[in-house]
């Protein structure tokens, strides 16, 4: 099996090297491989500090270890950290991020890569947030006597780890030395496969969102003056191009009422141009905006990234896209300013989105007409938003805390 799992990686990065010129993923994903391992030899060559080392697959990944990383360093300010990043999306948004000491991206996984990558950078302890269970890089791990650790995970019955035909997969479950898990169900799952070492931790992104919520404000003096009429402002983070069907009907309809920050997922020419044919000569573009004419616009398009979970505490609604397509992206950074989601059909897979409905603080939809019809409620029923204002204020914070539950057996692990 070792050997069909090393074949299928390898036509993994075969198709993406072919995929590159087409596809600007791949091809930063290749780029930023190219003479890796020497590059991080070389960066940590002539430093003796003892090191720690923390994987996120992407951005989503990376927000769940944020405030892991941040506490590890306050509890052990002698340590570097070294961060990686599997995809672009992650690694091209927080290479500079002063939290870590070395930002790299993760070499593929194979034996030679995953002794080269020890060599290098010669961690005490591994710690993978949430998803990627690299088969060589844990056993290296292993061998080394270097304890890995899996943090914020969580697990369904349908993955391929509970399989009849799964043992490969669970063998590399088995070579973490913990598994701290979101909830009882994922732990019951784990025990039924024989693994003993779980915990139940809960979810770090509750700490980091809730932390966010907290913080003073960064100031965006754009965004205030484009809200300063006092309308109520709908906030759209994460859009694909497969949510404007829901949400273009409302935007026309309620173009004179509302005033609407949205956030695409990705930025791309064709997915911002489609934004703008919505509410025509009505959309800003903030790269474009200026304090003078921000105003006149109905709706401020964000042509960049970075700013998404500051824009939640100007809203009083919120729309999360990615939920009429591959899967809903993050609600947690909009409940932890109170505001009522609505998102589209494909939740079931993400258990804060299955809470958040349940609780009466998130609705989800599947049509334009179901979508214009649940904003019409809220908008016209201040008393309904602000329970549910309260109910997800209040949900966010009692999930928070998963942060200090790690750290707490952290030590008993390193």
């Amino acid at each position: 099996m070792t050997l069909l799992y090393d074949f299928l990686l390898f036509c993994y990065a075969l198709l993406l090297r072919l995929a590159a010129p087409f596809v600007p993923k791949a091809a930063a994903w290749g780029a930023g491989r190219r003479g890796l391992l020497p590059r991080i030899a070389g960066a940590l060559a002539g430093d003796a500090a003892p090191r720690v080392w923390f994987h996120c697959a992407s951005l989503g990944e990376f927000e769940q270890g944020r405030p892991l990383m941040e506490a590890y360093r306050r509890a052990h300010p002698g340590t570097k950290i070294v961060l990686t990043f599997f995809s672009p999306s992650g690694y091209d948004v927080r290479r500079d991020w002063p939290g870590a000491d070395y930002v790299f991206y993760l070499p593929l996984d194979t034996r030679a890569h995953a002794r080269a990558f020890f060599d290098a950078v010669q961690p005490r302890l591994a710690v993978f947030v949430k998803y990627e269970f690299w088969r060589h890089f844990l056993a290296e791990a292993r061998q080394r006597h270097v304890p890995t650790v899996a943090v914020s995970a969580i697990f369904r019955p349908d993955q391929v780890f509970f399989k009849p035909w799964g043992g490969f997969f669970r063998q590399t479950l088995g070579l973490l030395s913990h598994i701290f898990t979101q909830n009882e169900a994922s732990a019951a799952l784990l025990r039924r496969i024989g693994l003993a070492q779980v915990s139940v931790a809960g979810d770090t992104r509750f700490d980091t969102v809730a932390a966010t919520a907290l913080a003073p404000a960064r100031p965006l003096p754009l965004v205030e003056a484009f809200v300063a009429d006092g309308a109520p402002v709908l906030v759209v983070g994460s859009a694909w191009p497969e949510d404007l069907p829901a949400l273009a009907p409302l935007l026309r309809r309620y173009a004179g009422q509302i005033r609407v920050l949205l956030a695409p997922h990705e930025i791309t020419e064709a997915h911002l141009q489609q934004i703008e044919a919505v509410l025509p000569g009505q959309v800003l573009r903030y790269s474009q905006a200026q304090a003078g004419t921000v105003a006149g616009a109905r709706l401020l398009l964000f042509d960049n990234v970075g700013l998404l979970s500051q824009l939640y505490r100007f809203g009083q609604f919120a729309y999360v896209g990615g939920a009429f397509g591959k899967g809903l992206h993050n609600t947690l950074e909009a409940a932890a300013f109170g505001l009522p989601l609505f998102f589209g059909p494909a939740y079931a897979r993400f258990q804060e989105a299955v809470d958040l409905v349940e609780l009466g603080c998130a609705t989800p939809v599947r049509t334009a007409a179901e979508l214009e019809s649940a904003f019409a409620r809220l908008l016209t029923h201040e008393t309904i938003r602000l329970k549910m204002q309260d109910l997800a204020l209040e949900y966010v914070h009692q999930q928070a805390g998963a942060t200090a539950r790690i750290m707490g057996q952290l030590t008993g692990i390193n």
